[in-house]
């Protein structure tokens, strides 16, 4: 892995540091960061391990990004974590 040669994704803003708490990603490496902190409590489901796998792969070889990024919003949503702009329309509806 290149630190250098970081991998995009659409920006996001994920609730990982509690209700209304948002911590801004826009490449994979972000991504992966989140799920190996000490925030994430939910390692040990499928689509934590599906969504650190998929980082991981966008990493090594330089593609996938949008999967990773897809795999991670599944994970967070399982853990119970909003995504923005992704939720927003559900959010809306509940308000």
């Amino acid at each position: 892995m290149d630190a250098d040669l970081p991998v995009f994704i659409k920006p996001m803003q994920v609730e990982i540091d509690g209700i209304g708490r948002h911590r801004k990603a826009e490449t994979v490496q972000q991504l992966a960061d989140m799920l190996l902190s000490g925030k994430w409590h939910h390692r040990g489901s499928a689509k934590f391990h599906s969504a650190l796998m998929r980082a991981i792969e966008a990493m090594e070889f330089y593609v996938g990004g949008e999967t990773a990024r897809a795999a991670f919003v599944d994970a967070a949503h399982e853990a119970g974590m909003r995504i923005l702009p992704d939720d927003m329309a559900e959010m809306k509806k509940a308000s």
